[in-house]
């Protein structure tokens, strides 16, 4: 009887196998976004790479959300939609700023610290509890950040990477801003539904500024933009079929695997060196997510949706 019930639990706790690979799949599709993403930030700016991008992806999805003759998203969703809407600008600007700046794993991995800090806010303004390996979790999170910054500063001194790495931080504090209201936003819509305001309200905030900063992109840029627009709508979409059939706790440890393909992509497109700094003070950081998170049965998903 032992037996069986060992091989029940067993088998309850199997990642399923349909979820995981939709989820990996997202996440290798959300590292070539940031491929492409940070060649047109080096070549036209982080404003003007987000804001074609953006475009390109409103009317990409825009077709599969008409297509299914949505109904009007009720006030709460509303509200929710364009909070995090307008969270998104500033953190994708930031995130994007300094990802040309820095090599694709160091921002990857400073990225991580978002969930440590996302367990702050939920204290704040959810009134969670902050439990004792919090505390513990945010030393080795932000001990693996100095790690990370400190390899940065003491070989050749980039004052343009450091700040990059402080951007990159920035975007990391509104991202984990952005993990607590998806908490409220999931249970309000679909993920095409999501997806269709998220680029939405990203899209109409940066037209704004399209007097002052826009700039046609090049014939060169096209297939970049393109790219970065169809790779980020098919990372939106297959992470949110994994954890639409599969619980967090089974899926949330993939995230870090974003780091693995960050670093490859990295030296494959853009020859960036792996550093032990950054190895190490990935490896820190993920500790203390892990110990942040490991007891708790019922995890919110840390969506990479695309920023």
């Amino acid at each position: 009887m032992s037996d069986l019930i060992s091989a029940d639990r067993q088998t309850e706790d199997a990642p399923p196998l349909l979820p995981t690979g939709s989820v990996l799949v997202g996440l290798l599709s959300f590292a070539m976004m940031d491929v492409v993403m940070k060649r047109l930030s080096i070549d036209l700016g982080a404003y003007n790479a987000l804001l074609w991008r953006v475009l390109a992806a409103l009317v990409l999805v825009s077709v599969l959300y008409f297509a299914g003759r949505p109904k009007m998203p009720g006030p709460a969703a509303r509200k929710v939609h364009v909070r995090r809407g307008l969270i998104m600008v500033l953190m994708s600007y930031l995130f994007f700023w300094g990802l040309a700046r820095v090599p694709l794993a160091e921002a990857i991995a400073l990225s991580f610290i978002a969930p440590i800090i996302a367990l702050y806010l939920a204290a704040v303004f959810l009134g969670e509890t902050i439990h004792r390996k919090v505390v513990y979790a945010s030393a080795l999170g932000f001990s693996g950040v100095l790690v990370i910054a400190w390899g940065r500063a003491s070989g050749e001194y980039d004052q343009h990477a450091l700040l990059g790495i402080a951007s990159i931080l920035a975007s990391a504090v509104l991202y984990a801003a952005n993990l607590v209201i998806q908490r409220q936003q999931a249970l309000l819509a679909g993920a095409i539904e999501i997806s269709f305001v998220q680029n939405l309200v990203m899209g109409a905030c940066f037209l704004l500024l399209a007097p002052f900063f826009a700039v046609l992109p090049d014939h060169a840029s096209l297939p970049y933009i393109g790219a970065g627009a169809v790779l980020s709508v098919i990372s939106a979409l297959f992470i949110a079929w994994g954890y639409r059939r599969a619980e967090a706790k089974y899926l949330i440890n993939l995230e870090y695997s974003a780091f693995v393909w960050a670093a490859i992509f990295g030296w494959l497109f853009f020859r960036e060196p792996i550093t032990w700094t950054t190895v190490a003070g990935a490896l820190l950081i993920v500790a203390g997510c892990y110990l942040a998170t490991r007891r708790d049965r019922k995890l919110a998903h840390i969506e990479t949706t695309a920023v």
